[in-house]
């Protein structure tokens, strides 16, 4: 229990202060302020909460062992000795928890994400498979109790993504969907092709751990920002007013354009979270690469022209390439069953 101790009184002496500032008559006058302290006290009960169970599961499996000791009449030891056995493995399960929460692999992990899915090779049929994808993630998200905003999207008459960008927030969003970035490839009949040939195309997908300011500073000289009005499905106007927003990163050339807010205000700062998504994600691509240079990794590198995964759907199969991982039932993990994908690239990024 001692390598949890300090992080513990740290943690209680942080829960007592943010109860007090949640009882201050500052914070009825700042929502802002109010959600992110609310956020922190709620994460920090949790981890108490989790502490005080271990507590209780070590003082219990303390008593059955010392129970034992005397213990004679065989039956009543074999039914102590499995009780011992089950608060085991209770307590292994809350310790690896714990672990992950106190001691986690990646600062990042508990940050929210912009997700960016693009059609590539394959025409209309990748367009439609950026769309399952899209969807796999939003059941996923939804499974997860996550919240998801489109920030903009480039539909397709037939019901595809050409594009689509959104932010998913919730605990650990980044944690778990991190492994998602790279070249997702599908093969199957599509529905236009008569003769039965299957088709192989791909999509991309991106995975930002959402960037506040002050974890990447921008230069507003750095920027050139251009107004226009928004469109709909094939060009079309859909108002008149200069609400669409196009930044230009000058020195990486980056381009984020954000068009489906109500106005341009809105437009902006979506477009400006996006951009310090792009920056930070850049960033860490680099750190990955390094890391890749010292040690094998069998979730890759971060690069997204990496092919990681091949959805089969003749074979009715799904392939994640980095870690040899073989799932079936393509249509329950496209419904957003991931946690069987999810938890196999923790645990080979772990090792």
């Amino acid at each position: 229990m001692n390598k949890y101790q300090k992080k513990i009184e740290d943690f209680k002496n942080r829960f007592d202060e943010l109860e007090r500032n949640l009882q201050s008559a500052e914070m009825s006058s700042n929502p802002q302020k109010l959600q992110a302290v609310s956020k922190e006290y709620k994460e920090i009960k949790e981890i108490l909460d989790h502490f005080q169970e271990l507590e209780k599961l070590n003082k219990e499996i303390a008593e059955l062992n010392e129970s034992l000791k005397s213990e004679s009449d065989r039956e009543i030891k074999q039914l102590t000795e499995e009780e011992v056995v089950n608060l085991s493995q209770k307590k292994a399960g809350l310790e690896n928890h714990l672990n992950e929460i106190l001691f986690p692999g990646d600062p990042l992990n508990k940050k929210d994400i912009i997700m960016e899915i693009r059609a590539g090779a394959g025409g209309d049929e990748s367009a439609l498979f950026a769309a399952d994808l899209f969807r796999m993630y939003s059941r996923y998200a939804e499974r997860q109790g996550w919240k998801i905003k489109i920030v903009s999207a480039s539909r397709t008459t037939i019901g595809g993504f050409k594009e689509i960008i959104f932010e998913v927030s919730g605990k650990n969003a980044y944690g778990n969907l991190k492994y998602e970035s790279g070249v997702h490839r599908v093969q199957r009949v599509p529905e236009t092709e008569k003769s039965g040939r299957i088709h192989t195309s791909a999509a991309t997908v991106a995975v930002l751990p959402e960037a506040e300011e002050i974890d990447v500073k921008i230069n507003p000289k750095d920027l050139r920002i251009d107004t226009m009005t928004a469109g709909g499905h094939g060009g079309q106007s859909v108002n008149t007013t200069y609400s669409a927003i196009r930044i230009t990163h000058l020195p990486t050339n980056l381009v984020v354009q954000c068009q489906d807010e109500r106005s341009q205000l809105q437009n902006k700062e979506r477009a400006m979270m996006v951009l310090r998504s792009r920056l930070l994600a850049m960033e860490q691509e680099k750190k990955m690469k390094e890391i890749a240079k010292t040690r094998k990794s069998q979730v890759g590198t971060g690069d997204r022209s990496e092919k990681i995964r091949t959805y089969n759907f003749p074979q009715d199969r799904l392939t994640d390439h980095r870690i040899k991982l073989t799932l079936h039932n393509l249509e329950k993990i496209l419904d957003g069953e991931m946690n069987e994908i999810i938890d196999g690239l923790k645990t080979a990024d772990k090792e």
